[in-house]
């Protein structure tokens, strides 16, 4: 499995190991599962989520970004040597050198926005994160990016979404303790919302159980029964 090497300067501080299943936080608050003590991190800064044979890193709308080889990045799969810099602080992605590494990470679906150093900081003073949401949710179209079948995508154009196992939803999902109609996605003037229906497995987000109703930001991901799918906004 492919190590997360935690450093500050040349000092390793931690090593994660990473596997298929995994779904890791990171950030300054004690609940992430990588936490970093700096100032210039967010509470929840940017997170790692297995996809098929890779695994995704999203910046979670932090307010300093987050970057990769020296680029700014919202979401990218990681690649052997990628070296991830969160404030003042560097996580190294690698793999085993006996490690079978994937050929293709996802780069025809790696839609990563990249900016020089300067236009990034420009744009963060400019907009602060909840603004840049509110206007995504405005100007965008929200879409559903299934990550189990690759490039498809799912325009949420309908006032409620429904998804579940059952043949007459939207969007149709396994496993035997999803619900016929496990969650529905209302489209309301503010943005999206997810909310649980029925079904012994509740919808998740970010990992994270949904017990009743959640807003949708973008590039949250979604598990609910077997499906694994990313929330997006596009033109």
């Amino acid at each position: 499995m492919p190590t997360l090497t935690l450093k500050f300067k040349e000092k390793i501080i931690k090593e994660f190991p990473l596997d298929k299943k995994t779904n890791i936080s990171i950030g300054r608050r004690d609940e992430n599962d990588v936490v970093i003590d700096n100032l210039a991190v967010s509470g929840y800064h940017a997170k790692i989520d297995s996809i098929g044979n890779g695994f995704l890193l999203t910046d979670l709308q932090s307010k300093n970004g987050t970057f990769i080889n020296g680029e700014t990045i919202n979401s990218h799969y990681l690649n052997h040597n990628d070296n991830i810099i969160i404030g003042k602080h560097s996580l190294l992605f690698v793999y085993r050198e006996d490690e079978s590494r994937p050929e293709n990470t996802g780069a025809d679906m790696d839609k990563t926005m990249v900016l020089d150093t300067g236009k990034h900081k420009e744009m963060i003073e400019k907009n602060a994160p909840e603004k840049k949401i509110a206007k995504k949710a405005d100007t965008k179209e929200g879409y559903l990016s299934i990550l189990s079948k690759e490039n498809e995508e799912i325009r949420l154009t309908k006032k409620i979404t429904r998804i579940g196992k059952a043949s007459d939803n939207d969007i149709i999902v396994g496993g035997l303790l999803t619900g016929k109609t496990a969650a529905t996605i209302s489209k309301r003037p503010g943005g999206h919302f997810l909310s649980y229906v029925a079904g012994m497995s509740k919808p998740r987000v970010n990992g994270n159980a949904v017990a009743e109703s959640v807003q949708l930001k973008e590039f949250d991901m979604i598990s609910i029964g077997s499906g694994r799918m990313q929330f997006i906004y596009k033109e």
